[in-house]
C-alpha cells in the first residue's frame, strides 16, 4: 500500500479555503499543469462526481464527499481505477492561529500491471502535492486580499 501526507498553512478564512479548494472546475488552475480538464458530472447533496483529464489526455471519474461543517473531504477514484487497485483521498482543514492547515492524505495501492509500484508513486505524489499545495496557498491567499 502507498500512503502520502502533505500539509501547508494558508492564511485565509476557513470558508474561503474550503470553497476555493473544492471548486473542481478551478482545479485546472490550482493543480498547475496537472489537469487539462476538470468537469463536474453530477452533484447530489454533499457528493460531487467529476471527471479529470491529465496532461497526457487520460481521463478518469472520481467522487468526493464534502463535510464542510466537519472540516474535511473524502474522495475515491471511481472509473477507471487502473493504474490503481484503489485510491482514497482525505483533505483535512485544521484551524491554526496562523491560518488554516490544509492536509492531503492519499492512501492507495497500485495494480500489479501498472508501470510504477507503490513506492515510486508515493515519491511522485509527494513531489507534486508539495508543488500543488504552494499553488493553492498562493491563489487562496491572493483571493483573501480582495
Amino acid at each position: 500500500m502507498g500512503h502520502t501526507c502533505n500539509s501547508i498553512i494558508i492564511k485565509a478564512p476557513y470558508e474561503l479555503v474550503f470553497d476555493i479548494s473544492n471548486d473542481i472546475p478551478r482545479w485546472t488552475q490550482l493543480f498547475g499543469s496537472e489537469y487539462k480538464k476538470a468537469e463536474i458530472l453530477k452533484k447530489e447533496a454533499n457528493k460531487i462526481t467529476f471527471r479529470l483529464t491529465d496532461d497526457e489526455d487520460k481521463s478518469w471519474v472520481s467522487w468526493r464527499l464534502l463535510y464542510k461543517d466537519n472540516f474535511f473531504t473524502y474522495s475515491e477514484r471511481y472509473e477507471p481505477k487502473f493504474p490503481f487497485n484503489y485510491m482514497k483521498i482525505i483533505w483535512l482543514y485544521t484551524p491554526k492561529p496562523e491560518g488554516i492547515e490544509l492536509t492531503w492524505i492519499q492512501h492507495f495501492q497500485m495494480d500489479e500491471k501498472a508501470k510504477f509500484n507503490d513506492e515510486q508513486v508515493e515519491g511522485f505524489i509527494n513531489k507534486h502535492s508539495k508543488e500543488n499545495l504552494l499553488i493553492f496557498k498562493k491563489v487562496i491567499e491572493e483571493a483573501a486580499l480582495k
